[in-house]
């Protein structure tokens, strides 16, 4: 089914918001990113250069069509947060995400851990990806997050260090389906965890984050124990074709509504957070002015809540 050039206009405009850009110029060089080179991942898998350098994936190259894949499946889950795996490849400093395919698994705040059958579900998947010649493997693992941003909790660090153990490099990535659909553009993060017992440079947070006050604890606490990666979108001349099948048939259903009718929860959860660290804010600041000196820790964390407002 051709678009309507209403649902083309907003596909456009989503492209746009989300800066993904098209390789008109010269699309067989666009293609060429899928083209995979068994020898050479092979080779970086025995040099291991991530092994000596905590930083050394430093971007997350992500096909359109994958991101409109997961983010399609993370709204779908509505109250539910959901899951799902990544295939690609790495290259230099880069992890490149070519597909992505959802698991059997729901999860709550504070479980989204595949159990058994979703390790079978893996396993079956891949074996039958490779048998159809897809020679990627799996580069990192996909969950959303409801309403409180793209970050990892301490239950998201611990379940990406579990699995780093067994596969190597993992990426991990986050979207908040809700924020994505309130503001147009995808809130999404893509992370790497440290190893164990490495100490991070202390720098602050790099990005603008809109932490909601009851989070901001679990994210103070675990927010050195990861790092985040650039991310960037590409396409080729085939996923023109397929994003325009899976936005006729998804994102008008699942995606486009208005912001103020669709999220009317969202709004006013984000109104009553405001209100909360206002009201922290003014008692901090009234302890302050009538001389009340605040232990060095307890600036520390007036600090870090001030940052994530």
């Amino acid at each position: 089914m051709e678009p309507t050039s209403s649902s083309a206009m907003e596909r456009q405009t989503w492209e746009l918001e989300n800066n993904i850009l098209a390789a008109a110029f010269d699309p067989d060089a666009m293609d060429a990113i899928y083209r995979y080179d068994e020898a050479a991942n092979a080779r970086a898998h025995q040099e291991k250069p991530w092994a000596t350098d905590p930083h050394h994936f430093r971007r997350a190259r992500i096909s359109a069509l994958t991101l409109l894949k997961m983010v399609v499946h993370a709204r779908a889950g509505g109250t539910i947060e959901m899951m799902g795996l990544m295939e690609g490849k790495f290259q230099g400093d880069s992890i490149i995400v070519m597909d992505a395919f959802a698991l059997p698994v729901e999860g709550t705040e504070t479980r989204v851990n595949p159990q058994a059958d979703a390790y079978e579900y893996m396993v079956e998947y891949s074996t039958i990806n490779k048998q159809a010649g897809r020679l990627e493997n799996v580069v990192g693992w996909y969950h959303s997050h409801l309403v409180y941003g793209s970050w990892l909790s301490g239950i998201d660090v611990s379940t990406h260090m579990l699995n780093k153990q067994f596969q190597e490099p993992l990426l991990a990535v986050a979207i908040d389906p809700t924020r994505t659909v309130f503001a147009g553009k995808v809130d999404i993060g893509a992370f790497r965890t440290y190893p164990k017992d490495y100490k991070p440079p202390d720098e602050p947070v790099s990005e603008y984050q809109t932490i909601p006050l009851n989070k901001i604890e679990d994210f103070g606490v675990h927010c050195k124990k990861y790092y985040s990666l650039d991310i960037t979108y590409f396409k080729s001349s085939l996923d023109s074709h397929l994003l325009d099948l899976l936005w006729n048939n998804y994102w008008v259903n699942k995606l486009s509504s208005s912001p103020l009718l669709g999220n009317t929860d969202y709004v006013v959860g984000q109104i009553f957070d405001f209100a909360d660290k206002l009201k922290q804010a003014e008692g901090q600041l009234a302890r302050s002015q009538f001389g009340m000196l605040m232990p060095s820790q307890r600036k520390k964390e007036v600090s870090s809540c001030v940052h994530a407002l």
